[in-house]
């Protein structure tokens, strides 16, 4: 039979529980760390299936697949009975944005720039679990990001921050910079309460996408997200998107990078997601030479690794698709024979803006009759 509530030996368990675990949580480098219950957030499963039915979900077969344990952390884990929220700053020292003014060089997303963000929090989460489990005597599961847990939701009950028009979370205290992680446990601990909607009428996050991916304000279609785009999607890109991805080759940051709560983040104190000089504003040029192996040992430990060399090279190649720079055609042009056809068809479509036309007519002489892929043949006749 469970205890009284309000049983004072009750409540200083879940005091000292709770104490304890905000402790590990700074001594592990985490920035925030509060408390929600399990069924925090109940207008998530109606949402979620808004916009899996929408379509909005793109090619993430995954999500439609676990929709009632993502609506539902109950569902996930049946005892849980607290679910702690931790958020780790990740803001980066400058604004992200200004890179797009330097075309020649590649944009990738700022929580990119490092270490996996996976593997340093989870691995930080662990400890935390650990100890916790050891003092509480209570069951712990952690989960970062790739388990079906609606995160943002989770953290805004909890009082993290609040989801923002751009579906992110952004804090108070520091913006829009935030990895989330959770701990789920059978413990019984001390609830925060949660945060409420500090965006008002500000659309500055709405406004500032390249490809128009917000329906409405609290709605995004990945579809049209550079982000969804340039990392969860296989294969062929819309065309008309394209130009809008400018240099971006891996996320796109200018959502979170408009949000004027900014004005109060601070620059990562964690080391491992600090950027790596060779990351800030890495040259186009250099990438389109990557092979598989050097593409995996260039980016070994880091979160651009997964999306593997044959997609990666395909957004490069529409960055430099979208550059100008008549430099970048040979490149491209050596990239027409690519064993990968996704790489193939955006060396079309960077000849295409890139190379003369009669330059480009003799190559696609040259190439097209070759040419096995319908795909890759749709891209050298729509461009002529």
């Amino acid at each position: 039979m469970d205890e009284p509530q309000n049983d004072p030996k009750v409540i200083k368990r879940r005091t000292d529980l709770t104490g304890f675990l905000r402790k590990e949580a700074a001594a592990q480098g985490f920035d925030l760390c509060r408390i929600t219950l399990p069924d925090a957030i109940p207008q998530a499963p109606e949402r979620l299936q808004h916009f899996v039915d929408a379509g909005r979900h793109g090619t993430m077969a995954w999500m439609e697949e676990t929709i009632e344990r993502r609506g539902d952390p109950r569902v996930l884990w049946s005892d849980v009975r607290s679910i702690v929220m931790f958020g780790m700053n990740y803001g980066p020292d400058d604004d992200p944005r200004a890179l797009q003014a330097l075309p020649d060089k590649a944009a990738i997303s700022v929580y990119a720039r490092n270490r996996d963000y996976h593997d340093v929090i989870k691995g930080r989460l662990k400890e935390i679990a650990t100890r916790f489990a050891a003092r509480a005597g209570a069951d712990v599961k952690v989960f970062v990001d790739t388990a079906p847990v609606m995160e943002k939701p989770l953290a805004a009950a909890a009082g993290l921050g609040w989801q923002g028009k751009h579906t992110n979370l952004v804090s108070r205290e520091f913006g829009s910079w935030l990895f989330l992680g959770s701990l789920f446990t059978t413990a019984e601990l001390e609830i925060d309460e949660g945060e409420r909607d500090h965006c008002g009428s500000c659309r500055a996050c709405l406004d500032a996408c390249p490809t128009d991916a917000f329906p409405a304000p609290y709605q995004i279609d990945a579809r049209r997200c550079i982000s969804y785009l340039t990392i969860e999607h296989k294969g062929v890109i819309d065309a008309a998107l394209r130009p809008a991805f400018g240099n971006r080759i891996y996320g796109c940051d200018d959502c979170l990078a408009a949000c004027p709560w900014n004005k109060f983040a601070a620059e990562a104190r964690e080391m491992k997601l600090k950027a790596r000089e060779d990351l800030k504003a890495p040259d186009i040029a250099f990438f389109l030479t990557l092979d598989d192996s050097r593409f995996r040992t260039y980016f070994s430990g880091s979160p651009v690794k997964r999306i593997g060399r044959d997609r990666f090279v395909r957004n490069v190649l529409i960055a430099a698709g979208n550059s100008g720079s008549a430099a970048l055609v040979p490149a491209c042009e050596s990239l027409l024979g690519d064993g990968s056809a996704d790489v193939r068809g955006m060396a079309v479509w960077a000849l295409a803006r890139l190379a003369l036309p009669d330059r480009f007519a003799a190559l696609r002489r040259e190439h097209l009759p070759r040419e096995a892929d319908d795909t890759v043949r749709a891209e050298w006749m729509m461009e002529i």
